[in-house]
């Protein structure tokens, strides 16, 4: 079989054929008490992937949902989840996989804000936290397990994650997820499952290589994709500063500095060398940034996500452990202080702005020899990015 034609094939629709719209979620049927859960988390009509997607998850199909940052890809898997869950039982039977330990958590916070009123039990299963914490949580018995593969796995072994009762597997991040760091723990995950079990891959990119990847566990599923030109994120003006220089970044940083903080900016580098050196210099200038790596410990990273969340400070610096899926409303402007080594990470990055409809703001940084890259990232998102005016202020 030419995976690649198929997939070309594949990829020549938005979406499979005969994918319906439910354009309210009164139309979806819903348990009352998660209608509640939903209109209470802020909800007011479904979004366009919720208002495709949900409705495929509930009916028991495998899903491929691709939707741009921002659109509540993490709500839509949530409440088909929770509207499957039996309530009156107590054993796993929804497990949701990401890449960082901050989106397992986060989705944890969103699936117990949807069930609210339903009293679901949700535990949040990653690494960089005491065994025996996630051994007690889950021996009370969790309903929805949202965790990073390598503890999932762990607890899976431990035989303290019974899987039995699975009905439904959700991989958020799904390229990340099926790229070559996870993907040996994520097929042994997959072999303890109940045979049919359901499979719902969710991401802002999913390149070929990673709907090839699908077909080895997913069995026709229905496919709800974006074309690449459309996944730019209409609500979020890019620009750039042409810097020439590496050295040169530092300064023209320092003088955007009183225009990132009007809201909450979030500072991308490559490397956690470059996180840790930024923010001391940034610091010894006497500007206030907080930084976060996967090198931190988790307590810190955890003190640091919170103190962000609640505004108390207003300049994050991260390396892509924070591209992904990290949704803090307040963020209105990114600045890719280094061009990102690869597409898919430049729009996960960009989407950290403008949540679900905000407007947003990103600045990339390009010296000299960043320039073709600028132009393959216009050219592969069909999209323009524009020589920044003179003042940030003007634009946020």
């Amino acid at each position: 079989m030419d995976f690649d034609k198929e997939l070309d094939n594949d990829l020549k629709f938005k979406t499979s054929k005969h994918v319906p719209v439910v354009a309210t979620f009164e139309e979806m049927d819903l348990k009352d008490d998660l209608l509640r859960g939903i209109y209470g988390y802020g909800f007011e009509a479904p979004s366009a992937i919720q208002s495709r997607a949900i409705m495929q998850i509930i009916s028991g199909r495998d899903t491929i949902a691709q939707a741009q940052s921002g659109t509540g890809k993490t709500a839509t898997f949530s409440i088909g989840m929770l509207q499957v869950i039996d309530m009156n039982k107590k054993e796993t039977q929804a497990l949701v996989l990401s890449p960082t330990r901050e989106l397992a958590i986060q989705i944890q916070s969103v699936v117990k804000s949807l069930g609210d009123y339903m009293n679901v039990q949700c535990h949040a299963c990653t690494g960089g936290r005491a065994v025996g914490d996630d051994m007690k949580q889950l021996s009370r018995g969790q309903q929805v397990v949202s965790g990073t593969p390598g503890r999932v796995l762990d607890m899976i072994n431990r035989r303290v994650l019974n899987t039995r009762h699975i009905k439904v597997l959700v991989m958020d991040e799904a390229d990340e997820l099926l790229g070559k760091g996870f993907q040996e723990q994520i097929y042994d995950i997959y072999r303890y499952l109940p045979p049919g079990t359901q499979v719902v891959v969710v991401s802002a990119t999913l390149p070929k290589s990673v709907l090839v990847m699908t077909k080895k566990f997913m069995n026709d599923p229905v496919k709800i994709l974006v074309k690449r030109g459309e996944i730019t994120l209409e609500g979020i003006k890019q620009y750039y500063i042409q810097v020439e220089k590496e050295e040169w970044k530092f300064d023209t940083l320092c003088d955007l500095y009183d225009s990132m903080t009007i809201t909450q900016a979030v500072i991308f580098c490559n490397t956690k060398k470059k996180v840790d050196w930024l923010a001391d210099s940034l610091r010894k200038a006497n500007f206030t940034v907080v930084s976060m790596h996967g090198d931190m410990k988790q307590e810190e990273r955890d003190k640091i996500m919170n103190e962000f969340r609640l505004g108390n400070s207003r300049v994050l610096i991260s390396t892509d452990v924070w591209a992904r899926g990290i949704d803090v409303q307040q963020v209105s402007l990114v600045i890719n202080y280094d061009l990102p080594t690869d597409r898919e990470s430049y729009i996960h990055r960009i989407g950290r702005s403008g949540r679900f409809g905000r407007r947003g703001v990103a600045v990339d940084f390009v010296t000299n020899e960043d320039l073709d890259t600028l132009h393959d990232l216009e050219r592969f998102y069909s999209t323009k990015i524009q020589e920044m005016p003179g003042d940030l202020s003007s634009v946020m």
